[in-house]
C-alpha cells in the first residue's frame, strides 16, 4: 500500500516520511512482529529510497542484541542510513516493559538544513527537543537545527494535545515542525484521527489533515527560519542545560 502511494507522486520530492511502526501498526508484541536490521522492512526501505532518489524515513519495531527498539529510519538513496531509538516510552501503555529507550538525539543534515528526528511521546517533553543555546565562548553557534520530524500512532481521544504540543515545539524553537499520524481504527479498536501538520516557525498551521488519508507535499523555505530567528532572536536567551541518563 506504502509502495503503491509512494510510487504515485510526480512532484519533486526530497524527504518522504512515514508514521511510527508504519508496516505493522502500533504494538506491544515486538517479539512476534520486530524485524532485524536487515530484515525485510529495511531492505524494502532501501530499494525504494534508492529508486525515487529520496530521503525515506519512519519507525519500525527492531531486534538487536535480544533488546526490543521503536526504531526510526533515516534512509538515504546511497544506502546509508541513520537511527533514532525513540527515548520517551509511553509507560501508561507499557511500553517501558517491552522496548528499550534510546539515550541519543538524531540530527541529520540536509542541504543546508539540520533536522531533528523523533517518536510520538517524545513530544511531550520539551527539554528532549529544545534547541540548546550557544556554550559560553561560543556567541557565533547558532541553533541546532530547523525542522522537526516526529512520526506517530497518537490517537484521536487526545488530539487536542497533538496539535497543541507540535505548535508549541515549533514556537519555542523557531522552526518548522512536521508531524506524521496514522488515521483509522487499528486492531486494538482505538481510532486515529490523523491530524498530520505542517507548522512554521510562529507557530502558524501550514497543512493539517484530519480523519481521511492523504499524500502531501510542501517545500519548505529556509529563508523562514532565518527571518523568524533574526526578527525575534528569543532563543539567545534560552536556558543553558545539561540531559542525563
Amino acid at each position: 500500500m506504502f509502495q503503491d502511494k509512494i510510487e504515485s507522486i510526480k512532484e519533486k520530492t526530497e524527504i518522504l516520511i512515514l508514521p511510527e511502526m508504519f508496516n505493522t501498526g502500533f504494538s506491544m508484541k515486538p517479539e512476534i512482529f520486530a524485524e532485524k536490521m536487515d530484515g525485510e522492512t529495511v531492505t524494502w526501505m532501501k530499494r525504494i529510497s534508492a529508486e525515487k532518489k529520496i530521503i525515506l524515513t519512519g519507525s519500525v519495531m527492531i531486534e538487536e542484541d535480544g533488546k526490543y527498539f521503536n526504531r526510526l529510519i533515516w534512509m538515504l538513496p546511497n544506502g546509508d542510513f541513520g537511527v533514532y531509538d525513540k527515548r520517551h516510552l509511553f509507560a501508561y501503555a507499557d511500553e517501558h516493559t517491552h522496548y528499550s529507550s534510546g539515550n541519543k538525539k538524531l540530527i541529520a543534515s540536509v542541504k543546508g538544513w539540520k533536522i531533528s528526528l523523533q517518536v510520538c511521546y517524545d513530544l511531550r517533553f520539551p527539554v528532549w527537543a529544545r534547541q540548546s543555546p550557544p556554550p559560553l565562548g561560543e556567541a557565533g553557534r547558532g541553533p541546532e537545527y530547523d525542522l522537526l520530524i516526529n512520526v506517530a500512532n497518537w490517537p484521536e481521544k487526545r488530539s487536542i494535545a497533538w496539535e497543541t504540543l507540535l505548535r508549541a515545539r515549533a514556537i519555542e524553537n523557531q522552526c518548522f515542525v512536521a508531524g506524521v499520524n496514522r488515521v483509522g481504527e487499528d486492531g486494538n479498536k482505538i481510532d486515529y484521527k490523523g491530524g498530520s501538520t505542517i507548522i512554521d516557525p510562529l507557530g502558524e498551521i501550514i497543512y493539517q489533515k484530519n480523519n481521511e488519508e492523504d499524500l502531501f507535499t510542501y517545500t519548505l523555505q529556509k529563508e523562514k527560519v532565518t527571518d523568524t530567528r533574526n526578527r525575534f532572536p528569543f532563543w539567545k536567551d534560552a536556558d543553558d542545560f545539561i540531559i542525563t541518563d
